[in-house]
C-alpha cells in the first residue's frame, strides 16, 4: 500500500493544517483583521504551503481549493481563534508550540507526496521544505511582516531541511514506514524547540576578512 493511502498521512495533514491555521489566525488578530481577513489567514497558513506544493508537483487543482475537508479545518481552525483568543492569545507560548508543530507535519507530509508523485529525493526535499515554510510566508506577507524565515535568523528552515533529507534518503532505501514518518516530524519539532528554547540563530552576513559573522 503506498504510504500516501496510509491513515497517518491525512491524519498528520488535517492536524497541521488546524494548527497552523490558529497561528495564522493570532496573527490577524494581532493586526485588528476583521473576521473575513481572520479566515482568510487562516485559510493562507493551513493550507498555503499545501498549495505552493501541489503546484510544485503538477498535482492539481491544489488541496487548499479542491479538498473540502482541508478548506473547513483551515477555516474551523481560524473561527477558534476568532472566538478565544483573549485566552489564547496570553498562551503565546501554546501558539508557537503549535507553529512549530505545523512545520514539522507539513515538511513530512509533503516531502512524502512529492516522493509519491515520482519526483527525484532532491526536488522531494525542496517540496516538504516549501510545504512547511511557505504557509508562515504567506502569513508574514499577508500582515505586513518580513518572513520570519528570512529575516530573525532563527533555526526554522534548518530543521525542516534536515528532516526532509533523512525521509529522502530512507524513502530511496524502501526504509520509510509510518513509524519514521512520526519520528521524523518529532525530530523536526525538536529541534525548532532547541533553537527557540536556546536562541539558536544562523549567522548574519559576513563582515569581512578576520571580523567573522554578525551575531
Amino acid at each position: 500500500m503506498p504510504l500516501a493511502d496510509l491513515p497517518m498521512q491525512p491524519v498528520l495533514e488535517t492536524v497541521g493544517v488546524y494548527v497552523a491555521a490558529m497561528a495564522g489566525a493570532l496573527a490577524a488578530v494581532r493586526k485588528q483583521f476583521d473576521v473575513f481577513g481572520i479566515l482568510v489567514l487562516g485559510w493562507a497558513a493551513g493550507l498555503g504551503g499545501g498549495v505552493m506544493r501541489d503546484v510544485l508537483i503538477g498535482a492539481t487543482p491544489p488541496v487548499g481549493v479542491s479538498d473540502w475537508r482541508l478548506v473547513v479545518t483551515a477555516l474551523f481552525g481560524g473561527l477558534t481563534m476568532y472566538f478565544l483568543h483573549p485566552r489564547l492569545e496570553r498562551a503565546r507560548r501554546v501558539i508557537i508550540l503549535l507553529d512549530a508543530g505545523a512545520l514539522a507535519v507539513f515538511t513530512v507530509v509533503g516531502a512524502v507526496k512529492g516522493l509519491e508523485h515520482g519526483t527525484t529525493l532532491v526536488a522531494a526535499v525542496i517540496v516538504g521544505l516549501v510545504t512547511g515554510v511557505g504557509g508562515g510566508v504567506l502569513r508574514d506577507i499577508l500582515t505586513g511582516e518580513v518572513p520570519v524565515v528570512l529575516h530573525h535568523r532563527q533555526l526554522y528552515a534548518l530543521p525542516a531541511l534536515l528532516g526532509a533529507s533523512v525521509l529522502a534518503v530512507l524513502w530511496s532505501l524502501g526504509a520509510l514506514t509510518v513509524a519514521w514518518e512520526v519520528g521524523i516530524v518529532v525530530g523536526i519539532l525538536a529541534l525548532r524547540l532547541l533553537a527557540l528554547r536556546y536562541r539558536l540563530n544562523a549567522p548574519g552576513p559576513w563582515r569581512g576578512t578576520g571580523a567573522g559573522w554578525t551575531a
